[in-house]
């Protein structure tokens, strides 16, 4: 699918060319903007201040950040890399390095509780982690799908090989306009570039990637799939196609009379909650870029510049994004009913860090819709996770993925789901270019 990109003048002039045009022509043939604008929602109440759950958290991660300004898993097992057997290793004794995906996790969870990198609370922290993260990253290869030469971690090992680079991405866009000294925000684009040019590269048709396995490699493509659509709303090279591949993805399986979704290629565990949570997140975070696609496509089928080819190509792009958002929409209103249920939000029976990136996506996603639904589900997370945090203010999970670090960092996130944005992304013509153009 290729939009036909239409210059930022035309949006602007579009009240004036539409309501006084050249020629007039009969109502039948007045071009018609789109009909299937989605349905305005209230603007959500400002986020409330941070409690004392949340302050702990916050504290014990800062605590824990080690001297390269990185996190590691927080203790927990590892993968045995050595060669001589498989299986895990785990004890005080074994290395546990800064890596990219728990450090980008963080970094993203201390954004999201309103810390800047130039001052205020933890504005140390952040600057350490965010010069960490560019540093580790410039460090990648050109060529394989991978941004570490970490290889052993639970995050790895559970939910996806590839997954540290679907963080990184999701990191570096959610950073855009962050860094005080412009060099580094170049160096952050062009990092963010890089990165999508791998994820890119390496996507297949189906809009998964092979090699990557997991557990519940699910969870990962979920990361995925927002940090494209991420990515794609920071004003990055991402193509639309790939953003197109990724809903493919994301809506195979799926009923589009009821919400239900079936297996799919990808790993989930044989855990509902993993495949449904992570197909919501990445389709919340498209539908947010579409409301913002659908404003340019529009301007488009009414500008007297436009040419044919341009109006009838606007006209099947939104005819995709209006069914990817009926997606969306019955997908949302089926996990919405699905939440209800114990044995659904109970996950694998326990609470583990596959379970709170699960309540995340949905959290982030009910967010966005509003209504009783959300304030039902947050109250629910909010006791949820505040009965498992520790004494120290820390999360582990009790269940594969149990590094205190990602634990406590996406238990954090879940308790700030009313933090997360939901305004659509600004229509930016140049963002349709494939990357590297």
């Amino acid at each position: 699918m290729k939009i036909h990109s239409i210059l930022t003048s035309l949006v602007l002039g579009f009240a004036c060319a539409y309501a006084e045009p050249s020629i007039s022509p009969s109502a039948e043939e007045k071009p018609q903007a789109d009909e299937a604008a989605p349905q305005t929602i209230p603007a959500p109440s400002p986020p409330r201040p941070l409690g004392s759950v949340a302050n702990q958290g916050l504290a014990w991660l800062a605590k824990t950040q080690n001297a390269d300004g990185g996190w590691g898993q927080g203790g927990g097992w590892r993968t045995n890399t050595s060669g001589k057997q498989g299986g895990r290793v785990e004890g005080d004794n074994v290395a546990d390095p800064s890596d990219i995906g728990n450090t980008s996790i963080v970094l993203q969870c201390f954004l999201r509780s309103g810390a800047k990198l130039e001052n205020g609370d933890y504005s140390a922290v952040t600057a350490r982690a965010a010069d960490f993260l560019l540093r580790e990253i410039a460090k990648a290869d050109a060529d394989s799908l991978h941004v570490t030469s970490v290889r052993d971690t639970q995050l790895q090992s559970k939910i996806g090989l590839y997954v540290d680079t679907f963080l990184a991405a999701q990191i570096l866009s959610d950073l855009k306009g962050k860094f005080p000294d412009p060099a580094n925000e170049k160096k952050r684009a062009e990092l963010l570039d890089m990165v999508v040019a791998k994820i890119a590269k390496h996507q297949q048709d189906d809009g998964a990637f092979a090699g990557n396995q997991g557990w519940a490699a699910t969870l990962s493509q979920g990361l995925c799939s927002k940090a494209l659509n991420s990515a794609w709303a920071s004003g990055a090279k991402v193509d639309l196609a790939i953003l197109e591949k990724d809903h493919k993805q994301n809506a195979e399986g799926l009923d589009r009379d009821t919400g239900v979704v079936a297996k799919s290629a990808v790993a989930d565990a044989g855990v509902d909650i993993y495949r449904y949570a992570s197909k919501l997140g990445g389709m919340t975070r498209f539908r947010q870029n579409n409301d913002g696609r659908r404003t340019e496509l529009n301007a488009t089928l009414v500008s007297p510049e436009a040419t044919a080819e341009e109006k009838e190509a606007g006209k099947k792009e939104l005819a995709e994004i209006k069914q990817a958002d009926a997606d969306q929409a019955v997908l949302l209103e089926q996990v919405a009913g699905k939440v209800k249920e114990k044995a659904f939000v109970a996950g694998f029976g326990n609470n583990g860090g596959e379970e709170f990136i699960s309540f995340m996506n949905i959290g982030e996603a009910l967010h966005a819709k509003g209504g009783n639904d959300w304030i039902d589900w947050e109250k629910q997370m909010n006791a949820t996770v505040a009965k498992a945090q520790n004494e120290d203010g820390s999360w582990a999970g009790q269940h594969c993925i149990t590094g205190r670090t990602f634990c406590t960092a996406t238990a954090l996130m879940v308790i700030m789901s009313d933090r997360a944005p939901v305004e659509p992304a600004a229509p930016i013509a140049a963002k349709d270019q494939p990357a590297g153009k």
